[in-house]
């Protein structure tokens, strides 16, 4: 080992022998803030991983990856549309939909609610709406049967349950010999599904599409066509390409462009904090130059010492830069551990504190989920860590500079 680096591992440990136990408690202090500084950060971008994966996942399992329409109300090709989708090796499923907005009433209660019209078989290739069926099943949604499937909070808002009855008020005129009055249909609670965010089981309900195109009046018409691919990533460039294929004149969407803004908010978000909390990492880097000025004034004779032995001021700046990588090395590592640990376990720390505090720090209703997934991506961590290194040598080098200046005979004169 080179003596530069034997000395300054040496001024590391070395506080207890000289008896200046202060240096070392600052020394453990400026570990510690890095260590806190670089596990928050880990944690904080970890549950912005976690809640970005999962939102995802939860959108995508109760809707598809792309969707395509004509421009106008209803889209009469459709099964040319999906004959076309189908021919793509990178589309794994085609569904036809019927969409619109309705008025539930049941025991009194009312509540809005997007209709979609489905064909159950066709269904399960765009979406898990079958297995995030909690009553009843899916397959009930049968012609002219006139079933529903409400979502969970929905059906809860409304009172209902798997075999009552709701009537749906559609927002289209009927002439009558009494007047014009809104289309109203019965139907009958089939079955309730929990997509697990909120957005979607409060709001969302499904028919099949025979009955739906029946109270639309969409005749064989459909509102579009549901597309689901085998690389979700590839959604806006799969579906344009398509969409040219079948010759333009349709509007093509896919899930990036319909939830842009959740996910938006999601990589801005991340960015930002990223920025706020790095200052917690800068923070303890000055505590590391405050405590290499107060090493090299208590370490003056030494450095004098050596200086008269031979030493080169390239070596004095070597042995104080060692002192402060050192010093950067070890709390950069210990907030790697620490923060790993927390953020592959904070929904069970979260759910411990959320009895013992007896309260609820995710509420769905704001934050689409009541869950704190974490998600560690060691992308992040390499950058994290490698940033809060960074900072640590730049730290070390005024105070480095300072013990490599230092005269012997100034040093001296007082010994």
């Amino acid at each position: 080992m080179r003596y530069e680096l034997f000395i300054g591992n040496r001024y590391v440990r070395s506080a207890r022998a000289s008896g200046n136990g202060f240096l070392s408690f600052i020394s453990v202090i400026s570990m510690l803030g890095i260590a806190i500084g670089v596990a928050v950060l880990i944690v904080v971008l970890s549950v912005m991983n976690g809640f970005e994966h999962e939102l995802r996942e939860r959108i995508l399992s109760q809707t598809s990856h792309a969707t395509i329409r004509s421009f106008s109300v209803g889209t009469s090709n459709w099964q040319q549309i999906a004959e076309r989708a189908q021919s793509n090796p990178e589309i794994l499923g085609t569904a036809p939909y019927v969409e619109g907005q309705a008025m539930l009433v049941a025991d009194k209660k009312t509540s809005g609610a997007m209709v979609y019209g489905i064909v159950p078989e066709q269904e399960r290739s765009v979406s898990q709406l079958a297995s995030n069926m909690r009553a009843g099943s899916l397959d009930q949604l049968t012609p002219s049967s006139y079933g529903i499937v409400l979502g969970s909070e929905l059906a809860e808002a409304l009172s209902a349950k798997v075999g009552d009855r709701v009537v749906m008020i559609i927002p289209q005129a009927t002439v009558t010999i009494a007047g014009v009055t809104p289309r109203v249909k019965r139907f009958t609670v089939t079955g309730i599904f929990s997509a697990r965010m909120y957005e979607y089981d409060r709001n969302f309900a499904y028919v099949h599409m025979t009955d739906a195109a029946r109270l639309y009046r969409m005749g064989d018409d459909v509102s579009g066509v549901r597309l689901r691919l085998a690389d979700l990533f590839a959604a806006p460039r799969v579906v344009r390409e398509l969409g040219r294929d079948l010759g333009g004149g349709y509007y093509v969407e896919d899930w990036t462009h319909r939830h842009a803004n959740f996910f938006r908010s999601i990589a801005l978000t991340k960015r930002v904090m990223f920025v706020i909390l790095l200052l917690v990492v800068l923070v303890a880097a000055f505590n590391i130059v405050s405590t290499l000025v107060m090493v090299v004034k208590d370490k003056s004779a030494d450095i004098a010492i050596l200086r008269t032995l031979g030493a080169t001021p390239r070596s004095v700046l070597a042995i104080f830069i060692t002192q402060g990588t050192v010093i950067g090395v070890i709390g950069t590592l210990a907030g790697v551990a620490l923060g790993a640990l927390l953020a592959n376990n904070l929904e069970v720390l979260v759910h411990v504190l959320e009895r013992v505090l007896n309260t609820k720090f995710l509420d769905a209703k704001v934050y689409y989920m009541s869950d704190l997934p974490a998600l560690v991506e060691w992308d992040d961590v390499i950058k994290i860590a490698g940033t809060a290194f960074g900072l640590c040598c730049l730290s070390t080098l005024y105070p480095a500079y300072r013990a490599a200046r230092t005269q012997p005979a100034q040093a001296l004169r007082h010994e």
